[in-house]
């Protein structure tokens, strides 16, 4: 990571990034140990997908309240990452993008890693009326545009966000779907195109 720290900061960061699981309570550790133990590579899973980076390794040790200061610093941190379109353009077709939010397919063992993976949005909101199907993780998605606008001040936070949530929020439980190329950038441009598009029906 590339950061300046200061000295409280950079004790905070050792004391939690250093030691692995510091405060968690046994049974989380119990669940990472389990995981670790029953977890066997198949596939494109493979076991790196078991350790955390710094960042996740200081949400769970914090219980997802982290200090305040070092929250900051960290989200600064994870905003360098988020790389823009070299054209400029932040929305794609909200049409292929309605198919990357409702599809869950992609990152398992069975699945062939040329092929792209769906957003699986429906897992943690509500989308659109068209579909009842949808989790409660995460906030609904419901007239997103029409709430936060369809201007330009707002597709930059979304394609952000779609790309790496835990630079506006660190302990955001949401994918970091260009973080991890998990979505390649066509595709984020599509969903941030599905959530604005007057014409979504996410926006209907």
């Amino acid at each position: 990571m590339t950061m300046r720290l200061d000295r409280k900061l950079m004790a905070a960061l050792a004391a939690l990034a250093l030691a692995p699981l510091a405060g968690a309570e046994p049974s989380d550790r119990y669940v990472q140990d389990v995981m670790k133990r029953d977890f066997h590579a198949k596939g494109q899973a493979k076991m790196d997908r078991m350790e955390q980076d710094v960042v996740q390794r200081i949400c769970t040790a914090s219980n997802d309240r982290p200090p305040s200061g070092l929250a900051k610093v960290l989200e600064g941190d994870q905003m360098k990452t988020i790389v823009w379109p070299a054209d400029g353009k932040l929305l794609g077709n909200w049409k292929e993008g309605a198919k990357i939010a409702w599809s869950g397919r992609g990152m398992q063992w069975n699945e062939d890693p040329k092929k792209p993976s769906g957003g699986g949005c429906y897992n943690c909101h509500i989308i659109s009326p068209e579909r009842e199907s949808a989790g409660t993780i995460g906030p609904s998605l419901r007239g997103f545009g029409k709430i936060s606008g369809y201007g330009i001040e707002t597709q930059p936070y979304v394609h952000g966000k779609l790309y790496n949530a835990k630079a506006y929020n660190l302990c955001s439980h949401m994918q970091r779907f260009g973080h991890t190329d998990t979505l390649p950038e066509p595709q984020i441009k599509d969903l941030t195109a599905y959530l604005l598009a007057t014409q979504s029906p996410v926006n209907q």
